[in-house]
């Protein structure tokens, strides 16, 4: 069986490609791309897979936008951190789905589902996307816009917008803002992907998630890597990693 990964974290990436070859180690994943563009000239060059895992949000749009320059048959299983109302066009239509962050028992039952339906299911898909991508559209995600931050005996707000970065140390997130103060915030680096909106916010490394009004510019490391300069000074050199390198100058460049 062949498997194709559509995602923009080379975290979820791994991690997927972890899962699958301890639940089905026959199964060889040969290929991962990480933006519509990139999957988009794949497809017009190859033949398809027998599955694809596939990631709503990329780096340069909705994943559905390849439906409309690719005519895409196999069968998909959807990655998503998407609210209630696409989870439940998920079901209506029947297209599996994995709800972010994966859980190996989810990713069982989503194969036996596609095992079981695949072949029934195929000549229906082209109709199921388009129904589905016209669900996500009219739809507006909600992302976080504001945090509630503890005190010792009082709560303040912390708005979004005047965060500059988010960084993590000793497993504690750090939310650090343009007026260069820390709060604590109780939310994993991994959460905070899903709840900030991706046009304001890019997950730079392991560690740092930045705003975009926060980057002052960029420059060439070596090994492909980029270093990353921001306007409110961190305590390390934070670098972009060469298999990010592309994803973020898309990003920068949006």
């Amino acid at each position: 069986m062949n498997v194709i990964i559509i995602e923009d974290e080379d975290y979820n990436v791994k991690f997927l490609q972890g899962m699958l070859q301890k639940l089905r180690p026959d199964w060889s994943v040969i290929a991962t791309f990480d933006s519509i563009k990139s999957s988009v000239e794949y497809f017009r060059n190859n033949a398809q897979p027998d599955l694809i895992f596939m990631d709503i949000q990329l780096v340069d749009g909705l994943s559905f936008s390849i439906f409309d320059q690719i005519d895409v048959v196999c069968p998909i299983i959807f990655t998503t951190a998407f609210d209630e109302y696409a989870i439940q066009a998920f079901k209506v239509m029947s297209i599996d789905y994995l709800l972010k962050p994966l859980k190996e028992s989810d990713l069982e039952q989503a194969i036996e589902k596609f095992e079981t339906i695949k072949d029934s299911q195929n000549q229906h898909n082209e109709e199921i996307y388009k129904e589905l991508l016209s669900v996500i559209r009219t739809g507006e995600r909600k992302y976080r816009t504001r945090f509630l931050i503890q005190g010792r005996s009082n709560y303040t707000k912390l708005e979004t917008s005047d965060i500059a970065y988010f960084y993590s140390e000793n497993k504690i997130t750090f939310a650090v803002t343009f007026a260069r103060k820390e709060h604590i915030v109780n939310f994993s680096l991994e959460q905070l992907e899903e709840e900030l909106s991706r046009d304001d916010f890019f997950r730079l490394n392991r560690k740092y998630i930045a705003n975009f009004k926060a980057i002052q510019s960029f420059e060439d490391f070596f090994g492909g890597k980029l270093i990353v300069h921001l306007t409110v000074p961190t305590q390390e050199k934070i670098t972009v990693s060469r298999l990010k390198n592309s994803a973020f100058k898309e990003w920068m460049g949006k």
